[in-house]
């Protein structure tokens, strides 16, 4: 829903009354994953639910929702035969939630909508199905919540479990008795999480960072671009970065938050800035550290972080040299092959050619 947001936000502001369709769950290959929204206000649509599969029929459900006021669980491609019935032509499978959107039935919607533009961090939990009331719906954030799901006992459970997946940036189904139970599964409540996009943490102001901060800013990450040299490190020369920052790499990595989000780029290969900056990556728990350099290079860096007192653990953290093997020469390849290193740690790929391998193609992977 994030990236119709601002749609839907200004049909709310005027009044009107509109379909809203999220995918809640997918089984096998589903084309997108859970949170993928679609709004639908008479003959216009925003967003999407499939990348073309399913939108006519969703589409039209998503009309009747808005006129009936009644939400809808509906599922698309139960087997092969029906997916290709309504276009579902990778045979997947796709949960839909359609619900009617308005100031009266969504009254949160500016509140999670300011939130999501400032950065902080909220989570929408809505009951789909089970002995609750379908569709009720309640706005987590980390200290506060408003709304309610029905009984005490139950808000109570879905805000410890909203403000956990809202920590990790996890989006999807959680299930519980009439009365928050986790032992039970009467109740599917779904939870979508607007964490504060991830950040990429870019060490280098060379061109390789400048092509680095394009694609990371274009795969939704928070791009700090950071270098000891004011005479590089300057906003003219890195517009895609949100910001640049002059200092001592290893200075500013010690100074700020890392979670397991953080991806890290080390692309200065120059011991004097790389070795004690990744002495301090090595040691959080950024999902990810890459560091720019020939495996001579490489083999080298490891000896003196060896000598730094890194332990086999650590070190073998460390994507080096960065990014997956395609080639690439130009700065702008080389931001590609860390993209798709980046991509493939996120959904658990194999990096092969998909032509080489056989069975569906989404498998299930963690998203970082």
């Amino acid at each position: 829903m994030r990236d119709i947001l601002s749609q839907i936000t200004r049909w709310w502001e005027a009044g009107e009354t509109f379909g809203l369709a999220t995918v809640v769950e997918t089984f096998r290959s589903a084309p997108r994953p859970p949170g993928a929204s679609m709004a639908v206000l008479g003959e216009e649509a925003a967003g999407s639910v499939s990348g073309g599969c399913v939108e006519g029929a969703v589409y039209e459900l998503a009309r009747e929702v808005a006129a009936s006021g009644t939400p809808v669980l509906r599922r698309y491609g139960v087997s092969d035969d029906d997916a290709f019935s309504v276009g579902l032509t990778c045979g997947g499978i796709l949960d839909v939630f359609v619900e009617p959107v308005s100031r009266g039935t969504f009254p949160e919607l500016g509140e999670v909508a300011a939130a999501v533009r400032e950065h902080e961090p909220v989570a929408v939990a809505t009951v789909l199905s089970g002995p609750g009331a379908v569709g009720a719906r309640r706005v987590v954030g980390p200290e506060r919540a408003s709304g309610s799901l029905g009984p005490a006992r139950l808000d109570d459970a879905v805000d410890d479990d909203a403000r956990g997946m809202l920590a990790q940036g996890l989006t999807g189904i959680r299930r519980y008795g009439p009365h928050g139970e986790r032992r039970l599964d009467d109740l599917a409540v779904f939870v979508h999480s607007f964490a504060p996009p991830p950040r990429m943490l870019v060490f280098g102001a060379i061109d390789f960072a400048a092509a680095v901060a394009r694609i990371g800013r274009f795969l939704g990450y928070h791009v700090v671009v950071c270098d000891a040299r004011p005479v590089f490190a300057t906003a003219r020369r890195f517009p895609e970065a949100d910001e640049v920052v002059v200092k001592w790499p290893h200075d500013y990595l010690s100074s700020v938050t890392v979670d397991e989000r953080t991806v890290i780029c080390v692309l200065t290969h120059d011991p004097r800035f790389d070795v004690p900056l990744l002495e301090v990556a090595l040691r959080t728990p950024a999902i990810y550290v890459g560091a720019m350099g020939s495996r001579r290079t490489h083999e080298d860096r490891l000896a003196r972080l060896r000598e730094a007192g890194l332990g086999e653990e650590e070190l073998g953290r460390l994507r080096s040299p960065i990014g997956l093997d395609l080639g690439a020469r130009t700065p702008e390849e080389t931001a590609v092959s860390i993209a798709a290193e980046l991509i493939q740690l996120r959904w658990g790929g194999s990096g092969r050619p998909l032509s080489d391998g056989s069975g569906r193609i989404h498998a299930p992977g963690r998203r970082t």
